[in-house]
């Protein structure tokens, strides 16, 4: 059965929140309290901010890494290539976090700072999240709760009454401003392309399947949602990455389906390990190489290719 539009925004949140659920059962996922670091190059989008949201943006630090919640502040970051270096194309890159927080460092400078030194001029979007307690302890007995519930019953997605309507338009607008700034930052705005980690790869998604503005060339949705969607004209060509120990897998191949059947170019990488969550790659897994292939596949299809020698 396909996946709905609507109902795919929906399930996003509550599936990736399960998985960490699982996640932090199995590690010390501690958290840290953390002073919110200084972001000089952060772009206000200027959408707006969230609604029945009491508290302000705070940081934290989990299994080493920064990440930030209840942003009511949408930004973008850009990431440009060495001098002489950039080839045209750009990338939106979306942290993941269960739309609860979002891991900055970890699916979102260092993405960045990879894509850069490959030539590609890269932004992170620190989108809005949805509220969660403002004290620490509050937060870390919200997640607690929503653990020990996922760990009590089979984890599948279901409806929940949210939606990404905020971090839609979160995505519109920085590519917006990518578009109208593309000359001065010496993008080819044919060569816009976004990749997403975890809900991150759900929103990427969630853009390509619903926005009426944004004209991506290339997604790259890493370890997301599996379901089969309804695959819209002129998709873009997607890059997938899963592997078979991630809780959000399941067995299930319906997005790769869904756009082969619609004869839209697609890659498909699934991995033996590598879980969830490791951005750029762990040690000893064999998901740990993603990204070569993915700069791989990128320069098959010449989006790699200086923008002069086109």
């Amino acid at each position: 059965m396909l996946i709905t539009l609507k109902n795919l925004a929906k399930s996003s949140l509550v599936v990736c929140l399960l998985f960490y659920a699982l996640a932090t059962k199995a590690q010390d996922g501690t958290i840290y309290p953390l002073e919110t670091p200084e972001e000089p190059n952060a772009i206000p989008l200027n959408t707006g901010d969230v609604k029945d949201q009491p508290a302000s943006e705070t940081w934290f630090r989990q299994w080493g890494d920064p990440m930030a919640r209840n942003i009511t502040a949408a930004t973008l970051t850009p990431f440009f290539p060495a001098p002489g270096k950039a080839n045209g194309s750009a990338v939106i890159v979306a942290p993941g976090g269960g739309f609860r927080w979002l891991s900055m460092d970890n699916e979102g400078w260092k993405v960045a700072k990879a894509l850069a030194d490959q030539g590609i001029t890269a932004f992170v979007l620190k989108y809005r999240l949805h509220p969660t307690p403002e004290s620490l302890d509050g937060f870390r007995d919200s997640m607690n709760r929503t653990f020990d519930e996922a760990s009590n019953e089979e984890p599948r997605p279901r409806p929940v009454q949210r939606d990404l309507s905020d971090q839609l338009e979160d995505a519109e607008a920085a590519y917006a401003m990518i578009v109208e700034r593309a000359e001065e930052w010496g993008v080819d705005t044919d060569r816009i392309g976004m990749i997403g980690f975890s809900a991150g790869a759900g929103l990427t998604m969630h853009c390509t399947l619903n926005s009426q503005t944004m004209k991506l060339a290339f997604i790259g949705p890493i370890y997301g949602g599996m379901g089969p969607v309804e695959v819209p004209k002129n998709a873009p060509s997607m890059f997938n990455v899963i592997a078979t120990d991630d809780f959000l897998f399941r067995g299930q191949f319906g997005i790769i389906d869904s756009w082969y059947k619609a004869g839209v170019p697609v890659e498909f990488h699934l991995y033996q390990n590598g879980g969830h969550g490791f951005g750029l790659g762990n040690p000893n897994r064999t998901s740990n190489r993603w990204f070569e292939a993915f700069m791989h596949w990128l320069d098959v299809n010449r989006f790699l290719v200086a923008k002069s020698s086109i």
